[in-house]
C-alpha cells in the first residue's frame, strides 16, 4: 500500500495531502498500527542522509557506529561531551588504573609474606591521579573522532535533539536517517540527604579532579562501585567509612561471598556499616558530620570528603525523546522490546546504560551489536537480544566474578540446582602467589553437568570466569572442562578442579564396585 502511494506521489506531488489522508483512512480501516507522523515519514521522506544516526559516543554508541560502518552503511555519530563516554573518562579505565596503584601498595605492606625483610613506599597522591590521566590519554586514541572518521563515520560534536522518528538536530543542522540508535549512557544517582547540596561531594564523575588524598573518606553505597573505591582508598591510606542501607554489601551476590568480602575489608581497616540510613549532613566545630540511623541508634561520623556511589540513572531526558512519545520506566530507562526497539517507534533503537538492565561496558557493546544489525537489516532479518551469559566482575581483591545464576537467584526463581565448590586455598599457584583465598561455586542441573551459573571469588576472577561464559554459551558441561588440559601451575586450573569435584560427587558407584572386583581378580 505504501509503495502504491509513493508511486502516485511521484506522478503527481501536488496531490500529497489527498494521497496522505486517503491512505491513512484505508490503513485505519485495516487496523494497521501506524501513527500520522510515521505514515508521513514513510511516504514523503524519499531519501535519508544516513542509514543510522547514533546518539552517544560511549561504549554502546561507538560499537554501533563501528559495526554500521564496517557493513558499509552510512552512519552519523553525535557526542556532546568526550568520546569514549564514562568508561574511558570517569569509569572503568581510571578506576582500574587507581586500583592497580593501590594493589601495589598493598603488596608492599605485605612484604614479610614474600620473604622481604624491609619494604616501604613513598607516594604522592597527585602524581597517582596524573598517572590516571596519562592512561586515559593512551586509551582515548581507540575512541577518538580521528579514528572513527577514518572508519567512515561522520562524527558530530554537540547536543542532539530528536525532532521526529527520522530527524535529529545537531548544531542547528537537521540530519535524517532510516534508523536512530539512542546510546546516551547514565550518570551517578544522587540520593536525597539533607545538607548534601551544600557541600562539594564526590561521585565517580568528579573524583578524578581531586589531587589531595582524603584523610577521612565517607563512601555511601555498598555496590560494586562503592566497594571498589572503599578498598582502593583504604589501601592508599584514607580512613574509609562505608555505609550501606541494605543488610550487606554486594547484595546481588550469595551471602557467603558478601560476608567474605566484608571480612577482607575489616582486615584492611575499613569501618563498614550496613542496615544504615544516611539522614543529614551537618557542621560541628567546623567539621562536616554525617548523621545516620543504624537500627534505633543515631550515630555521627566526621569526614573530609564524601563519595556518593549508590547507582546510576539513565541519561534519557534532554534529547527530545519525550516529545515524540518514547516511553520510560520508573528509573528513566528507555523501554525497549526484545529487539531493542522502542515501543512507540520501530525504527528507533536504544542500547547500553540508558536501557539497562545491566550497566556494564561489555553489555553495552553486546546490545550494540543487536541494535545495529536489527536497525540495518530489519524486517528482512532481526535478532532477539540474548542475556543468558552476561558476565560481571567486581574488581576488589579478591575479585568477584559471576555468570548465570547463583544460589540466591536460583532459590528466588525456584530453579532446582546442585552446587559444586572448590576452595582456592587448595590451588598450587594461588599458594605460590600468596593469593590463596576465595572459592569457586558452580551451579548445575541436578544429576547433570550442564552449567546454570558460576561464581568465582579469587585473584584474577574476571579472567577465570570467561571459561564458564564460553561453556554456557556453547553448551559445554563440566565433563568437557574436566577433559580440557589446563596449564600448570595457573589459576585457571581451579576450573578443572571444581569440575573434578563434580565428577567425584557423581561417580558411578555400581561400576566402581565391579571395577574393584575386576582388579582383585587380576591380582590372583
Amino acid at each position: 500500500m505504501l509503495t502504491v502511494a509513493r508511486i502516485l506521489f511521484y506522478i503527481d506531488p501536488n496531490k500529497e495531502k489527498i494521497i496522505f489522508h486517503i491512505l491513512y483512512v484505508l490503513m485505519s480501516l485495516c487496523d494497521t498500527e501506524l501513527s500520522l507522523l510515521q505514515l508521513k515519514n514513510s511516504l514523503f521522506m524519499a531519501k535519508f542522509d544516513y542509514n543510522i544516526i547514533v546518539i552517544g559516543g560511549g561504549s554502546a554508541g561507538l560499537v554501533s557506529a563501528y559495526i554500521a560502518s564496517a557493513t558499509k552503511a552510512k552512519v552519523a555519530l553525535i557526542e556532546k561531551n568526550k568520546m569514549g563516554g564514562d568508561c574511558l573518562n570517569t569509569g572503568c579505565i581510571p578506576s582500574k588504573a587507581l586500583i592497580r596503584s593501590a594493589k601495589i601498595l598493598s603488596y608492599i605492606k605485605r612484604h614479610r609474606e614474600f620473604g622481604i625483610k624491609s619494604a616501604t613506599a613513598e607516594f604522592d597522591f597527585s602524581e597517582m591521579m596524573e598517572r590516571v590521566q596519562t592512561i586515559i590519554k593512551k586509551v582515548e586514541t581507540h575512541d577518538s573522532v580521528e579514528r572513527y572518521t577514518s572508519l567512515g563515520v561522520n562524527c558530530f560534536s554537540g547536543q542532539a535533539k530528536v525532532l521526529s522518528p527520522h530527524e535529529v538536530e545537531v548544531n542547528g543542522a537537521i540530519l535524517t536517517a532510516k534508523s536512530i540508535i539512542i546510546a546516551t549512557g547514565a550518570h551517578p544517582t544522587i540520593p536525597s540527604i539533607q545538607g548534601l547540596e551544600k557541600i562539594d561531594f564526590l561521585t565517580s564523575d568528579n573524583l578524578w579532579d581531586i589531587r589531595e588524598l582524603p584523610k577521612n573518606l565517607l563512601i555511601i553505597g555498598g555496590g560494586p562501585i562503592g566497594s571498589e573505591f572503599t578498598q582502593c582508598f583504604a589501601r592508599l591510606g584514607s580512613h574509609v567509612t562505608q555505609i550501606e542501607m541494605l543488610p550487606n554489601i554486594l547484595t546481588r551476590e550469595d551471602d557467603e561471598i558478601s560476608q567474605a568480602l566484608r571480612q577482607q575489608f575489616s582486615r584492611e581497616g575499613v569501618d563498614l556499616h550496613t542496615n544504615t540510613t544516611c539522614k543529614a549532613i551537618v557542621s560541628e566545630n567546623e567539621k562536616q558530620v554525617m548523621v545516620f540511623e543504624k537500627g534505633s541508634q543515631e550515630l555521627r561520623i566526621k569526614f573530609d570528603k564524601v563519595l556518593i556511589a549508590v547507582g546510576r540513572t539513565a541519561n534519557s531526558k534532554g534529547f527530545g525523546l519525550e516529545n515524540i512519545g518514547i516511553k520510560f520506566d520508573q528509573y528513566n530507562r528507555i523501554i525497549v522490546d526484545d529487539y531493542l526497539r522502542t515501543t512507540t517507534h520501530k525504527n528507533i533503537y536504544a542500547c547500553g546504560d540508558v536501557v539497562g538492565p545491566y550497566q556494564f561496558t561489555h553489555t553495552a557493546a553486546h546490545q550494540a551489536w543487536y541494535c545495529t544489525v536489527n536497525a540495518l537489516f530489519s524486517p528482512f532479518k532481526k535478532f532477539k537480544v540474548d542475556y543468558s551469559t552476561i558476565p560481571w566482575c567486581t574488581f576488589t581483591n579478591p575479585e568477584i566474578a559471576r555468570v548465570g545464576l547463583n544460589e540466591k537467584e536460583a532459590t528466588k526463581q525456584d530453579i532446582p540446582y546442585e552446587v559444586t565448590r572448590y576452595r582456592i586455598d587448595d590451588l598450587d599457584r594461588a599458594i605460590a602467589d600468596g593469593e590463596d583465598q576465595g572459592i569457586i561455586k558452580v551451579l548445575t542441573i541436578p544429576g547433570r553437568d550442564r552449567i546454570l551459573g558460576a561464581t568465582i571469588m579469587s585473584c584474577d576472577a574476571g579472567n577465570l570466569i570467561t571459561e564458564y561464559v564460553s561453556a554456557m554459551k556453547h553448551g559445554i558441561g563440566l565433563n568437557k572442562i574436566l577433559g580440557t588440559i589446563h596449564t600448570y601451575p595457573t589459576m585457571a586450573e581451579a576450573n578443572r578442579f571444581v569440575a573434578g569435584n563434580w565428577k567425584k560427587n557423581h561417580a558411578p558407584k555400581k561400576l566402581l564396585k565391579l571395577a574393584q572386583k575386576f582388579h582383585a581378580w587380576r591380582r590372583h
